[in-house]
C-alpha cells in the first residue's frame, strides 16, 4: 500500500465532473501491461498498445479519490480500467488543437469508427 500517494495534485479528482463521458472515443497514451488483475493473461503481458483507440463504457471511482474509466479497446479486445492521465479524447479536442492539426484532424474523425474516410469528409 505504500505506493498509493494521496498527496498528488489530482488527489481529489472526484470533486470535479469526470473528464470523459460514456461512449467517448479515447486513445491510450502509453502501453498497458497486466499487473496481475486481468484474468487469463500473464503478468506483464501487453493488454493495450500506445495509440490504441477505445470507447469509454463505464465510469467509476477508486479510493473515493480518482475516476477510473473502463475503456473497451476493440482492436485488442480488452476492457481496461484507465485513469484520465492515461488516455486522451479523440471526440472533444479543443478548436485550437484541431486548427494546429490542420488536415490531420480529418483523419482523427475516423479513427476507431467503422466509417471510411470519404464518408466523413462531407
Amino acid at each position: 500500500m505504500s505506493d498509493i500517494n494521496r498527496d498528488d495534485d489530482d488527489a481529489l479528482e472526484v470533486t470535479l465532473p469526470p473528464r470523459f463521458t460514456y461512449g467517448e472515443r479515447v486513445v491510450s497514451r502509453s502501453v498497458v501491461r497486466n499487473d496481475g488483475t486481468y484474468n487469463g493473461k500473464d503478468i506483464g503481458e501487453v493488454l493495450v498498445k500506445k495509440g490504441e483507440v477505445g470507447y469509454v463504457v463505464h465510469i467509476n471511482t477508486f479510493l473515493q479519490q480518482y475516476y477510473i474509466y473502463a475503456v473497451d479497446f476493440f482492436e485488442s479486445g480488452h476492457r481496461v480500467g484507465m485513469r484520465a492521465k492515461e488516455i486522451c479524447t479523440l471526440d472533444n479536442l479543443p478548436d485550437d488543437v484541431l486548427a494546429q492539426l490542420g488536415d490531420k484532424a480529418t483523419a482523427l474523425r475516423v479513427l476507431g469508427t467503422s466509417k471510411p474516410l470519404k464518408e466523413n469528409l462531407s
